[in-house]
């Protein structure tokens, strides 16, 4: 021990940055000064990075070593400040002796041995192939030369030194800088193409602790759990600190994403294989003095090392907190100020720790969502834990959060800690809620869609005019990129009615009936017209485009019409244009084939004299979903808030200035999807009523009037109903299945049936047939979408036609009555009076069977090579079909809405618990992200021991 007094011994630091301050504090607490020396190439920015906890840390002194300078220049610098110093404290020039040199972050390693072995206090040396020790070629060869498991690799300054290797080493290879940190520009490569780019690319760009790489390292791809082993070492004699394992999974879309970094016991199997080869590695690599964090890889055939980083463990030091808890008192950091400057002390330390003696870990946190933060709610959710310890978000207010992919795009991290291990596992679990549903941030608000499910969703139709697919769509009866699975091996869909010719009317074979806008689940309808002996003419509307004329259901096949009429100026030459293409054939109905096609089938039933809601006084509008409210109210039901207009006009300026935020916006008379908006502020709802105006419609043609409405909170239901003559028969009660996912607060999973005899579906269904009465809906299909209040069921809209979608739900459905739907039902109420009668007035409970529609989600995007997923989803014992738009070569995104929504499924089988097995790996598939394999790209590997979340901007929170 010397004589000297610890104020007077002068510890130099090279590059102390992130975890090396905490070091550099832990010396200075012992009383010793500390000189920083930065090395040739260290950036500014990186000279600032110094945790929170360091923040009143000071140096007696501070040195850059000049590009021009030598070794020489750098120790006489040095010795210059040295004495400058002491003189500054009225001492002489000599009181300072240098007790000791250590490198407080990656870049400063090499210096710090080569100047410790120059200056002659404790080292590691310089000398022969230790001089470049840091170098992960070298330390892969110098463990090698030891006789243990390396990696296979190659390296080079050319592309030629290592194209041999890659064109006959199995894909994915990792390459990465020979000499920069740990985590620094390291990448997975999964073709030839994406290395050779890779291995350009490092020799072009800075380093992140400043200056240029050199030489790119290219090693093979090591599979098993990855492991940091912290040790500290005096003279050869090597203490194990810590033992961590990463958790990593596979999340939106990548195969790499750090969950967290757990503790492992040192008296554990791992730990006993981990332990005597790190301390192999740090023989075979000279390393006999200071801190070092191992990162190893178990492989099938052993541990191997990934690399030695020979300074202390990185990531601002986050886990000191957690390392003293596990152990009792201590961590690298107090025993890296042991090895240097108390000899005593260091040799009190265990070989190895203890049984661990409290139970934590390090906590990153994943984002599941995207948008400009507002505010941080669930970050003080996490610190009211029991468990919380410290959090260091990467995040702040105004700052742009992304979907986690790597530990680049994590949101931060914490540390939990309890001694009741059962506490720490449900804190943790509630954190990964918190991830899951998207609470951690509130994002600055932007007009959400509130569309629902219709046939466009899953690359089953058309979009607006201007508007671009996701992945790609088709239309047409032709479809080939439209995937649609039906399975082959299910008799109970084979039940149902058949093609039955039943009618009421004089000869089927002589009658016809018109359609208007047959299109989706319109083409269904006219297919069980036809099925019954019946002709159809399809009369099309003014504005309805080419595009969805060919929109034909596949279960539907080819339309075949009797003739096809285009709508004329009037009401007076359409029919008569439709009585000419009859001809000799008696016209017995007119029914709405589509949303465009409902005030036609109004009007142009009532001039043909058939069964009719008629098209008089306000009925006249009772598209319009202003007008449908209106006549709720009118009749004491309730209704919702609302104000429209044709032009911006002071009702509307003063609804959307009182209303509560947020608020609906949607055209008066478009489908029903078409356009509608949440919009959670006055300057966003005014820019979308404008917007409005400007863009077409799905249907073709322009929106004339806006409504602006309250935004009703609660579950959602669609109640599919058909009339005859005023008496309303409900032909099924769905529920949609809306979830916050990926940032997005309404993502569609499904449509769930509801049993017709539950207290909701009494609720639902007497409300929808009062309203059905109230807006004149005397025949014909509809299906009204309500929401459950708190003040009860009140109307988002009534869609006085079939339910859309395809029809998709139609053998669900026959299924759940036992063997009839709303298409068979429409046509019985216009063609079949007798088989109207005899439908139930609600579907049978309990139903006959289980099932739902699954809508597919996506956690992750790009570019499709594969749909396992489907190939899963096939064999699932209620498997009925599968339909989407999504295909080799499609473009998946992100789910946020049904645009961007992957398809749709249906199942169903007599067992319930058949069913819900079969949803849950559904779900299991898209939050594994294994629906798709997607084309692979250069993948990041960054080491969490290397990375350090504290944004500099930011404070951590204890």
């Amino acid at each position: 021990m010397s004589a000297l007094s610890p104020s007077q011994q002068l510890i130099l630091i090279i590059d102390p940055y992130s975890t090396g301050c905490m070091i550099a504090q832990e010396i200075t607490k012992r009383g010793y000064p500390i000189m920083a020396i930065w090395t040739k190439g260290f950036s500014d920015e990186m000279k600032t990075h110094v945790p929170v906890s360091c923040r009143d840390l000071t140096y007696v002194t501070e040195i850059q070593d000049e590009l021009h300078w030598s070794i020489s220049d750098l120790l006489r610098a040095i010795d210059k400040a040295k004495g400058m110093a002491a003189r500054k404290i009225g001492k002489e020039e000599d009181y300072y002796t240098i007790a000791g040199c250590l490198a407080g972050g990656e870049a400063g390693v090499d210096m710090a041995d080569l100047l410790s072995e120059k200056l002659g206090v404790l080292s590691n040396g310089a000398q022969g192939d230790y001089a470049n020790r840091r170098d992960k070629k070298v330390q892969q060869d110098l463990v090698r030369q030891c006789g243990m498991r390396a990696v296979r690799q190659s390296c080079g300054e050319k592309f030629e030194d290592v194209e041999h290797f890659l064109r006959t080493e199995q894909y994915p290879v990792v390459l990465k800088p020979t000499d920069s940190a740990g985590s620094d520009g390291v990448k997975l490569c999964h073709s030839f193409e994406q290395a050779r780019e890779h291995f350009h690319h490092l020799l072009t760009v800075e380093a992140v602790n400043g200056g240029y790489n050199t030489q790119v390292l290219c090693q093979e791809f090591l599979k098993g759990k990855e492991y940091v082993v912290d040790h500290v070492s005096r003279n050869g004699v090597h203490k194990t600190m810590m033992i961590w394992v990463y958790d990593k999974r596979p999340r939106n879309g990548s195969q790499f994403v750090y969950f967290g970094m757990l503790p492992i016991d040192p008296n554990s199997d791992e730990a006993k294989v981990l332990i005597p080869y790190t301390r192999g590695v740090l023989d075979a690599l000279g390393m006999k003095h200071g801190p070092s964090h191992a990162e190893i890889i178990i492989t099938d055939d052993g541990p191997c090392l990934v690399e030695m980083n020979c300074r202390a463990h990185g990531g601002d030091g986050n886990w000191a907190p957690l390392a003293r808890a596990l152990t009792g008192s201590y961590c690298q950091v107090e025993v890296t100020a042991d090895a240097y400057v108390d000899e005593e002390e260091f040799n009190k330390i265990p070989d190895v720790p203890p049984s661990l003696k409290a139970h934590g870990l390090e906590v990153n946190l994943v984002s599941y969502s995207k948008g400009k933060v507002k505010s941080m709610p669930g970050f003080d959710v996490i610190k009211k834990l029991p468990s919380f310890v410290w959090l260091s978000p990467a995040a702040s207010i105004g700052s742009d959060v992304k979907y986690t992919i790597d530990l680049v795009t994590s949101p931060g991290c914490c540390v939990l800690m309890n001694s009741d291990e059962k506490v720490l596992n449900k804190d943790l679990e509630f954190i990964r809620y918190l991830e899951e549903i998207n609470g951690l941030f509130i994002y600055e608000t932007k007009g959400e869609s509130l569309a629902r499910p219709t046939v466009s969703t899953f690359g089953l139709g058309s979009l607006p005019t201007g508007k671009k697919s996701h992945h790609r769509k088709t239309s047409s009866i032709d479809r080939p990129g439209l995937l649609r699975i039906m399975s082959q091996d299910r008799p109970e869909l084979r039940m149902g009615r058949g093609l039955m010719k039943r009618m009421t009317t004089v000869d089927a074979s002589r009658e016809v009936v018109v359609v208007t806008d047959p299109y989706s689940t319109g083409c269904l309808i006219c297919k069980e017209i036809q099925s019954r002996g019946y002709k159809v003419i399809a009369l099309w509307t003014k504005g309805f485009s080419e595009e969805m004329k060919k929109h034909v259901p596949l279960s539907a096949g080819s339309m075949d019409y009797f003739a096809e009429v285009d709508e004329a100026d009037d009401a007076g030459e359409t029919t008569r244009a439709l009585y000419k293409a009859a001809g000799a054939f008696r016209i017995v109905a007119c029914i709405a084939g589509g949303e465009a096609g409902v005030d036609a089938a109004d009007i142009l039933s009532e001039r043909l004299l058939v069964r009719t809601n008629g098209a008089q006084g306000a009925f006249a509008n009772r598209r319009d979903k202003k007008v449908q409210q209106e006549l709720l109210k009118a009749a004491g039901m309730r209704s919702v808030r609302q104000a429209a207009g044709k032009e911006w006009n002071e009702s509307v300026e003063t609804f959307l200035r009182n209303e509560t935020y947020p608020v609906v916006l949607k055209p008066t008379d478009s489908a029903g999807t078409d356009g509608v908006k949440l919009c959670h502020n006055f300057e966003e709802a005014k820019e979308h009523f404008h917007a409005l105006f400007e863009v077409e419609a799905v249907n073709g043609g322009y929106n004339s009037e806006v409504l602006c409405q309250e935004f009703l909170r609660g579950k959602e239901y669609v109640v599919d109903t058909v009339s005859r003559d005023g008496e309303h028969k409900t032909c099924a009660v769905w529920m949609y299945d809306k979830r916050p996912a990926n940032g997005a607060a309404f993502v569609y999973f499904g449509m769930v049936p509801i049993d017709s005899a539950s207290y909701e579906a009494k609720l639902l269904i007497n409300y929808c047939n009062r309203a059905l009465d109230a807006l004149g809906m005397k025949n014909g299909p509809s299906h009204g979408e309500i929401i459950l209040t708190a003040s009860g069921p009140c109307l988002v809209e009534m869609n006085c036609r079939a339910q859309g979608g395809d029809g998709n739900w139609k053998p669900l459905a026959q299924a759940l009555t036992g063997g009839y739907s709303q298409v068979e039902a429409s046509v019985d109420a216009y063609l079949d009076k007798k088989a109207f009668n005899v439908l139930p007035k609600i579907p049978p409970s309990p139903a006959k069977a289980f099932g739902q529609e699954v809508i597919l989600v996506s956690f992750a995007e790009g570019e499709v090579v594969g749909t396992p997923g489907y190939d899963v989803i096939k064999q699932l014992d209620s498997f009925v079909y599968l339909e989407t738009g999504v295909s080799v070569g499609s473009h998946v995104e992100h789910t946020v809405d049904l645009v961007t929504s992957v398809g749709s499924v249906i199942l169903l089988h007599e067992d319930e618990e058949v069913v819900k097995k079969d949803i849950a790996t559904i779900r299991a598939l898209e939050k594994n992200n294994e629906l798709f394999t997607f084309e692979k790209s250069s993948t990041f590997m960054r080491a969490a021991s290397a990375m350090d979340f504290q944004n500099l901007s930011l404070s951590n929170t204890m």
